[in-house]
């Protein structure tokens, strides 16, 4: 969507304008002296020589890059002033520049599983899906070496500091917020390597076999629980609905209703059925206590 396009660039520039402030603050400050002038002189040389011979090092000096990546170009071992190169043609001095080129896309990869020690001594396999994207190109070239292991290492660290804090039942029911928050902690850590985690999520998590056992074990006996409580409660209501439609009946129509609920029982070898007065049975329960 355009609209999350627009909020997405605006973070990136937040982000970039957040990594200045931090070098600024941190007094990044570039060398003087002779060094400085001799530099200046070969750059000023190199540009004339380009100048003189262009149209046959015209070739040499121009360098396409595609939309998704940037440049970040050294000069005589010094990152040049201003923001990463492209995209599409810029010009360079090959004898004096070096070129890193840097992408930007969004990068995918998978945590694989980690052995976790919960918060109440369960352990767990536990996998996710990080996703993230380079926002300062200048940052991610200068100041972390192999930046994608660094990345990769520090989510796996992530994910079991995360996950041992909480304890099993809190794993099972808030795996969402337990993604958001180590996604937090993801930035906090990364930001300062010019990358932009966008999105954690929790793939998987593997019990060991003898609690996944006990689990089943306990859902089974509360499943057992639940439906002896229904049938309890059906037959509550049952035996109060006889008894509503036995008290509306008068003595006759109860004997007539009885009559034929004997006739309706059949009599085998296994049941024997043996009929009995009514008054005889109101003279025992007169009896009863």
């Amino acid at each position: 969507m355009p609209g999350g396009n627009r909020v997405g660039a605006v973070c990136a520039d937040e982000f970039v304008a957040e990594n200045v402030k931090l070098h600024r603050k941190h007094g990044e400050r570039r060398g003087g002296g002779v060094w400085e002038v001799l530099g200046a002189v070969l750059t000023l040389l190199s540009a004339a020589f380009i100048l003189l011979t262009f149209p046959l090092t015209g070739w040499m000096c121009a360098k396409v890059i595609q939309e998704y990546e940037r440049a970040v170009i050294f000069r005589l071992g010094r990152v040049i002033k201003g923001r990463a190169k492209g995209p599409g043609l810029f010009w360079f001095i090959p004898w004096l520049d070096v070129i890193q080129t840097v992408d930007l896309r969004t990068v995918c990869f998978n945590i694989r599983p980690q052995e976790v020690l919960t918060a109440d001594w369960v352990p767990l396999k536990v996998d996710a899906v990080v996703f993230y994207r380079v926002v300062d190109p200048s940052v991610w070239v200068t100041r972390v070496k192999n930046g994608y292991q660094a990345t990769h290492t520090l989510a796996q660290t992530t994910l079991r500091a995360t996950l041992g804090a909480h304890t099993l039942t809190d794993i099972l029911t808030q795996r969402t917020g337990i993604a958001k928050r180590m996604e937090e902690a993801l930035y906090t850590a990364s930001r300062l390597w010019g990358v932009l985690v966008e999105r954690v999520e929790l793939k998987d998590l593997t019990l060991p076999v003898s609690l996944q056992r006990c689990m089943a074990s306990e859902a089974e006996a509360a499943r057992r629980a639940r439906a002896k409580m229904i049938v309890a409660a059906g037959e509550v209501k049952a035996s109060r609905a006889l008894q509503e439609a036995a008290s509306g009946l008068s003595p006759v129509a109860f004997h007539l209703r009885y009559l034929q609920s004997l006739s309706s029982v059949q009599s085998t070898a296994s049941i024997v059925v043996v009929s009995l007065p009514t008054e005889l049975l109101d003279m025992f329960l007169s009896h009863q206590p």
